[in-house]
């Protein structure tokens, strides 16, 4: 199938939609979300405080349970479980007042975490490897010596 666009014609797969986002009530999700074009998403540890924070207070707020998250300066990871199914509400909590504060303090403007995050809903059983990613994420990028240095 060929979709008739600004261009001329452009090919079905070229204009597909972003994957739905599935949410449910006892959900386990992989989280991920990377900073606008690959930039730091914390510049410091009083960026990662605030945001740490914040991931606490939504967590508390929204009956979630956090199993493992992995903050890299760049990006981040979660492995959550959403009792009520209310992954998305939290994901734009989260996101939007961590940029906002982020905006403030080093005078910018706009997404430094664009979009939303990518969830991967996981099947039961199937939280192994993102809870290893988690773990991992620090030595993989030789940020510490070992898993068990930090």
């Amino acid at each position: 199938m060929r979709v008739i666009g600004s261009q001329g014609i452009v090919p079905r797969l070229m204009c597909m939609a972003r994957p739905l986002r599935i949410e449910f009530a006892g959900a386990l999700y992989h989280v991920t979300a990377r900073g606008d074009r690959r930039e730091p998403i914390h510049e410091d540890q009083t960026d990662r405080e605030p945001f740490l924070g914040l991931l606490g207070k939504v967590v508390q707020e929204l009956n979630w349970l956090c199993y493992a998250y992995c903050l890299m300066s760049n990006h981040y990871h979660w492995l959550i479980e959403t009792p009520e199914g209310n992954l998305l509400k939290g994901m734009r909590q989260l996101n939007g007042v961590y940029t906002q504060a982020y905006n403030r303090r080093h005078g910018q403007v706009g997404a430094s975490l664009p979009g939303v995050p990518l969830p991967r809903a996981c099947a039961e059983g199937w939280f192994v490897a993102p809870f290893e990613r988690c773990a991992s994420g620090p030595c993989r990028i030789r940020c510490y010596h070992t898993e068990t240095w930090w």
